[in-house]
């Protein structure tokens, strides 16, 4: 099972307060016993939303670009890690290990080809496989 776990902005990310070196150690400790254990896929932090647009669509497809920063910032992201563990319980698990004193983490399961039932045809499935090979290839995965 994969999960993301979204890691909650606040007002210091949005002020763009980047971890101090400690902070960092600590992510990096972490981050390392992820990676030792065979959990992380992936993990990133996010720049403040002044740095960022979102892109709104209308019913008719149409779209509109809206600059950063955005208000609500207990709606934004401040980073993510993918981990790949065998149940709820397991990325639960993990997610309580990280170095954090303050702020708020989601765990979201990632949506899996069975997810979408019938609406996924073999020849969708197909294709999305397809793109995944060449995505995987592409970057060297």
């Amino acid at each position: 099972m994969r999960y993301m776990v979204i890691v909650k902005g606040n007002e210091d990310t949005e002020n763009g307060v980047l971890p101090t070196e400690q902070e960092l150690a600590e992510m990096g400790a972490f981050n390392e016993e992820l990676v030792r254990a065979g959990v992380m896929l992936a993990g990133e932090g996010l720049l403040a939303s002044s740095k960022g647009a979102r892109v709104r669509f209308d019913k008719d497809g149409s779209s509109t670009v809206v600059d950063g920063p955005f208000a609500e910032t207990k709606e934004l992201v401040a980073g993510f890690w993918i981990l790949e563990v065998s149940s709820r319980e397991e990325v639960l698990e993990w997610v309580r290990k990280a170095p954090f004193r303050d702020g708020e983490v989601e765990v979201r399961q990632v949506a899996t080809a069975d997810d979408f039932g019938d609406a996924l045809t073999p020849e969708l499935r197909e294709q999305e496989d397809r793109l995944r090979a060449t995505s995987a290839a592409q970057h060297g995965s």
